[in-house]
């Protein structure tokens, strides 16, 4: 794990063309991505394909590799809170990658970050946790409390509140009810890739209550709930928590030598 300091505005304009040295795609970082579900981890990796032109110029982007395990791998161990069994899957896509030249990974799922504990000490690549990101981000912005949103393993976890208490920002979760709606959401729906109307205007109901409970922005803890939820469309301000890991990434590769080892 390397950390996430609350300077990414000024890194990012110290890295737009003409504020800083020559950069190119063959001087980035190789990016790793431990994947999950599809719609997610589609996201991100388009993110960091697309964004990437923006520093470094028409068609150029940091390398990427990618692999994952069927979902339902995943999931078995999900359904019975087997997060040793989560971490294999997750440290077997990390050797993979790792042979593939990759110099740092991410995972573009926040539920699966609860077994990153026991994946660190044996993986052989640091990783960016969503997690930190997303609350880096949080704090930069000067939000206060935050609503979290996400599959029902996670919004009933440590990996958001930790990481929000370490910068000092409070957060609030959906009832019970609206969890298991939202799991069920998550896990029928947007990882199949299908977007109803009716899953948007829940969506925006649990948000305007967080509103109304004193949050001042909302995680969107699920990498498909982006898919669903932005700024235009929601009662609050959003923290896409794919999208900023996707360009957390985009700037620690460009910010480091390729094959260089990341602090």
């Amino acid at each position: 794990m390397f950390d996430i300091k609350s300077n990414g505005n000024q890194r990012d304009k110290q890295l737009q063309p003409g504020n800083r040295e020559s950069v190119t795609s063959a001087t980035c970082a190789h990016v790793g991505i431990v994947a999950c579900s599809a719609e997610g981890a589609a996201l991100c990796y388009r993110t960091l394909c697309k964004e990437g032109t923006r520093i470094l110029g028409p068609h150029a982007h940091p390398e990427i590799s990618m692999h994952t395990h069927p979902l339902d791998e995943y999931v078995k161990f999900l359904s019975r809170g087997d997060w040793q069994g989560v971490g294999h899957l997750m440290l077997d896509s990390a050797n993979k990658i790792a042979k593939s030249g990759a110099d740092f990974l991410i995972c573009p799922d926040n539920t699966i970050h609860q077994a990153l504990p026991y994946v660190e000490s044996k993986s052989p690549l640091p990783w960016l946790h969503i997690a930190e990101v997303v609350a880096a981000r949080a704090e930069e912005c000067g939000f206060g409390c935050v609503g979290l949103l996400g599959t029902r393993w996670l919004v009933e976890s440590e990996v958001y509140p930790r990481k929000l208490a370490d910068r000092g920002l409070a957060h609030r979760l959906p009832a019970k009810v609206e969890r298991n709606e939202i799991d069920r959401i998550i896990m029928n729906e947007l990882v199949n890739g299908v977007f109803r109307p009716e899953v948007v205007a829940y969506h925006r109901r649990v948000i305007a209550r967080m509103r109304d409970e004193g949050c001042d922005a909302v995680v969107l803890g699920c990498t498909e709930i982006p898919l669903i939820m932005n700024d235009g469309n929601s009662p609050l301000p959003t923290l896409d928590s794919t999208r900023l890991l996707a360009r957390a990434a985009l700037m620690h590769s460009v910010a480091n030598r390729a094959g260089d080892a990341i602090p």
